[in-house]
């Protein structure tokens, strides 16, 4: 079934509500589809050493956090005919990679990408990642000959990703060396901007309430419902790799991240990792806030930092606490700064916080 009959079935049964946008994006889902399963054809026709196989081009859908890329992401990969196929956060694929590589390099090889690629290339046919993103110079470095290897043996890629290719790893140290991937990018795969003006995971939110105090029994009971609601009761964990160092969130689905207060405030976390954290999920559900002071000040530190990452990247936050906001951090040093972070959080309670 191509992914245009997939999505008129969903909006016949009333499970999805028809979007221009989204339905502009179809044909270059089918597109892929079509050219695997010919490139499928030809195979059995041929042989394996027969016809020269034409590389089949992937697809690159960017666009505003909530458009439904996931979702169109979620419906092709469940509906594409192909054995090999594998769908992942892009975050965790190069986690595995660097793990993968770290392995390698214990049997002395001078090039570890190589080994790496060719177990991906075993095992897969067509990768699907969601949300493509480049912040890690590690990452920038390794992507360009991985996946120049992917792409020669045939490996089909579609992504999803908040940035144009041109846009990737923007800013990063020594990005000119990063250039000839976004070059392959483009040349590999069809680029298409999903441009709906319609944001679906704030509007999944309107009218809810995301600051729930007391932190007990029915705040997490209303909290795991909103959990559901993003998730469908599908996650994984999420390593973030920054500067070198691993990151682990607990639960992450489609740009929505789950943690406990002590996951991000109780490590020794610091502002370069909450900035990763907030490019990587579009809505933060954080549990467990406890009241602030002296006696849990480095968390509370923490805690001020991760907020104001949260707050200049215009995250959506929803979040269980001991209090309201206002009360979270009465006394003891850092109490007359936290009027600051107490006011953001109020803000980022409002219903129109994160739109646009």
């Amino acid at each position: 079934m191509l992914l245009t009959d997939a999505y008129e079935t969903k909006v016949k049964s009333g499970e999805l509500e028809p979007d221009p946008t989204q339905k502009e994006a179809l044909p270059y889902f089918d597109s892929v589809a079509e050219g695997l399963a010919q490139a499928k054809s030809k195979k059995k026709l041929f042989g394996f050493f027969g016809a020269d196989e034409v590389p089949v081009k992937g697809l690159y859908l960017w666009g505003g956090v909530g458009r439904g890329k996931s979702m169109l992401m979620d419906l092709f990969f469940e509906t594409v005919p192909v054995e090999r196929k594998r769908r992942v956060h892009f975050h965790a694929f190069m986690q595995e990679v660097h793990g993968a590589m770290h392995e390698v390099r214990k049997t002395g090889v001078d090039d570890a990408i190589k080994p790496v690629a060719e177990d991906i290339i075993r095992d897969v046919r067509l990768l699907c990642f969601d949300e493509m993103q480049i912040t890690d110079i590690t990452d920038a470095m390794i992507v360009g000959r991985l996946f120049q290897s992917l792409f020669a043996a045939g490996v089909v890629v579609v992504t999803t990703s908040n940035r144009v290719p041109d846009d990737l790893y923007k800013d990063g140290l020594n990005r000119n060396l990063f250039l000839p991937f976004i070059e392959l990018i483009k040349d590999r795969l069809i680029v298409h901007e999903l441009a709906s003006e319609t944001d679906y995971r704030q509007d999944r939110l309107e009218g809810e309430q995301v600051y729930f105090h007391p932190a007990n029994a029915e705040a997490q009971d209303k909290i795991s419902k909103i959990w559901q609601g993003f998730t469908n009761g599908q996650s994984e964990p999420l390593t973030l790799r920054v500067k070198g160092r691993d990151v682990r969130i607990p639960a992450f689905h489609n740009g929505v991240a789950r943690a406990s207060f002590y996951d991000l405030c109780g490590l020794p976390l610091g502002a370069a990792d909450y900035l990763a954290l907030a490019e990587a999920a579009r809505v933060l559900i954080l549990e467990n806030i406890p009241c602030l002071s002296r006696d849990n000040f480095n968390e509370a530190k923490r805690f001020v930092t991760l907020i104001d990452a949260l707050y200049e990247a215009r995250t959506r936050l929803i979040c269980s606490a001991a209090d309201r906001p206002e009360r979270l951090y009465l006394e003891g040093e850092g109490a007359f700064e936290f009027e600051r972070t107490a006011s953001r959080l109020r803000e980022m309670m409002g219903a129109e916080w994160g739109v646009g």
